[in-house]
């Protein structure tokens, strides 16, 4: 810890020095970290060098209030070019009608969407968590966006455990009891973040028909997935509102995204300005629109080997001890994998000792925890995603590699320590950014510009 240092500008200038090196030492420190552990979250990426450059420009100091060409501010001339492109990138590669990158994170897309399609009250149909489901789907009690911010009243689809997937007769029954109770559907919400399995948006979108509601599909996790035509095409399928946060297998910024139909545009346009942000962070405009040209040259190889990654790797560890959970549906059909350690220890313990050996994952519940009323900072699962370790160039043979250093951590009970040597050394071949225009910069390299 920093000695604070209360009084005399001396004492002050040296607190502040210290503060100011402290902090750019640690970040050196976490890039150097991360280019010798093994990535595993599910939710995050590797943007490509560009998108970092982006990141680092001017545009980041500068307001752009409003549509692009309607501006509240000056000296846009070329934020509203970029604007526009991104614009462009977003319909040509999900084939949408209305496209709007204003959103500063995926949530806040999905907070649009709860406005446009619902009042306060009304009710939304999501995932439990343990099925999958989003905190930003959830309800009041569990503190979830849809219930704090919007005030609606959130049910939970019926679901079929053993497959991973909603129970379509099992939720149209629910409904039904709803209701009875006078309770009419305004939004079913779709996708999640344990996302193994396309949803069925049809026979959901069918259902939202005779209730006259609104169907909206999270697309956070598998929106590289879907830009590589593998996954599936929610708006195809009868999508109203496809959502994003755009860095997961986008591989793009900390940022969001709204893709719709032309018919709920305007709507969609002032419920993002004024009703829910000011500047909406334009450097992360711009490496959106760096990550979208990039998907739309190279996703289609980048989503089929994150898939074929992510298979390897759930293969590789079930034959390891470890159970995946969903083997016989291929345990997954997207980057992620879920697996029940609770034999070995619980999915805290689990997450701790992993990061110990620079394998870095999370925690997870898992549907049975959902039975159990497991608490999830004890769950009984982990969750890991392939999409960091395909960007980096890995293979089917890697996954074989990082199954068995995950192996020795949680089955043969070997030290941590011991395996972040092997790690460090494993991850020298894999430095450099793929499925990207240029990749002159390192993965985790630290570029100086001070």
């Amino acid at each position: 810890m920093l000695k604070y240092y209360s009084t005399g500008k001396e004492e002050k200038e040296k607190y502040g020095r210290e503060a100011f090196e402290k902090v750019l030492r640690l970040l050196e420190e976490h890039h150097k970290w991360f280019s010798e552990s093994i990535p595993l979250i599910a939710s995050e990426n590797i943007p490509s060098p560009a998108v970092r450059e982006a990141l680092a420009s001017d545009f980041g100091n500068r307001y752009a209030e409003g549509w692009p060409g309607e501006r509240l501010y000056a000296g846009c001339r070329y934020i509203d070019q970029v604007e526009l492109l991104a614009i462009e990138l977003g319909k040509k590669v999900y084939d949408a009608e209305f496209v709007d990158v204003r959103p500063i994170s995926g949530v806040m897309a999905n907070l649009a969407t709860y406005i446009a399609f619902a009042n306060p009250g009304d009710l939304m149909i999501a995932l439990a968590v343990p099925h999958g489901g989003h905190i930003s789907h959830g309800k009041l009690k569990w503190g979830g966006t849809a219930g704090v911010v919007r005030h609606l009243d959130v049910e939970r689809y019926e679901f079929d455990e053993e497959n991973f997937q909603i129970d379509i007769d099992g939720t149209r029954k629910r409904l039904k009891k709803l209701e009875e109770e006078g309770k009419k559907p305004s939004i079913f919400m779709l996708g999640a973040s344990v996302f193994l399995f396309p949803h069925p948006v049809k026979e959901i979108a069918e259902i939202a028909k005779e209730y006259g509601a609104k169907v909206v599909y999270d697309a956070a996790h598998v929106a590289g997935l879907i830009a590589g035509k593998i996954f599936q095409d929610p708006l195809r399928e009868g999508a109203d509102a496809v959502t994003m946060s755009t860095h997961k297998t986008l591989a793009g910024p900390q940022h969001g995204m709204l893709l719709s139909w032309n018919k709920y545009a305007e709507d969609f346009k002032k419920i993002v300005f004024p009703g829910l942000h000011s500047n909406h962070h334009l450097h992360a405009v711009a490496g959106v629109a760096i990550a979208l040209a990039e998907a739309y040259v190279f996703y289609e190889d980048y989503a089929r080997q994150i898939v074929k990654n992510a298979k390897a790797l759930a293969r590789a560890l079930h034959e390891r001890g470890i159970e995946v959970l969903y083997e016989h549906r291929g345990y997954t059909e997207s980057h992620t994998i879920i697996a029940d350690v609770s034999k070995y220890m619980d999915g805290m313990k689990a997450e701790k000792k992993l990061e110990e050996a620079n394998i870095i994952l999370n925690r997870n519940l898992i549907p049975k925890d959902y039975r159990l009323k497991t608490d999830y900072r004890t769950p009984s699962g982990i969750r890991m995603g392939s999409q960091e370790v395909t960007r980096l160039g890995m293979k089917e043979g890697e996954m074989e590699e990082i199954a068995e250093f995950i192996k020795m951590v949680l089955v043969d009970g070997r030290d941590s320590k011991e395996v972040a040597v092997k790690v460090r050394e494993f991850r020298k071949e894999f430095q450099k950014v793929h499925y990207a225009f240029s990749s002159q910069t390192e993965a985790y390299e630290y570029i100086k510009i001070r």
